[in-house]
């Protein structure tokens, strides 16, 4: 049991710090909330299933089931599935700006807590908020998002690859004011 609990914080560490993530969101402890839990030990796979809800200060994620294995160096990858004919999604405050968020949403959504890299898979859409207004949004078929670089990149089929007739992206960018490149 110590062992799943070190696990569960080790993840939620890394994915506190995705998207730039607000700092003071590490000092948070990590609440899972889902219908069901199995934990392997031996494999180092945590599953939760039914309504997950993951919360650490600012961030939230949500999906219909959250894998979470450990590889042998001890980084932690994380999996969310939607429910069926729904979207797994998170949500988190950037780091350093007052109102400045980050929120995705997919069919499947992968984070690799050591390279902070979070993937989203079909119906894939990332936005990023001051406040509730999007200053940029991007939609696709595959969303790769490094949070370290923030950086992105937008695909038009779900192997993360872009194909003639795979369909179309997606991108809406804001103008900026003065105010905020301040």
């Amino acid at each position: 049991m110590t062992r799943f609990f070190l696990l569960l914080f080790m993840l939620s560490t890394a994915i506190a710090y995705s998207a730039h993530a607000e700092k003071a969101d590490s000092d948070k402890p990590t609440n899972v909330e889902a219908d069901q839990m199995l934990y392997d030990d031996v494999k180092q796979v945590n599953t939760f299933t039914g309504n997950v809800v993951l919360t650490r200060g600012t961030l939230i994620m949500k999906a219909h089931k959250l894998i979470v294995t450990q590889d042998p160096a001890g980084y932690q990858h994380a999996t969310l599935l939607a429910p069926s004919g729904g979207l797994a999604t998170f949500r988190q405050k950037r780091d350093g700006n007052d109102n400045q968020w980050v929120e995705g949403q997919a069919e499947r959504i992968e984070y690799d807590g050591k390279s902070e890299v979070v993937k989203l898979f079909s119906k894939a859409k990332l936005r990023r908020l001051d406040g509730t207004k999007p200053t940029d949004e991007v939609e696709g078929e595959f969303i790769s998002y490094d949070s370290r670089a923030e950086f992105y990149t937008v695909n038009n089929t779900p192997t993360g690859e872009s194909k003639p007739g795979g369909g179309r992206i997606k991108a809406v960018i804001q103008p900026r004011t003065e105010s905020q490149g301040k």
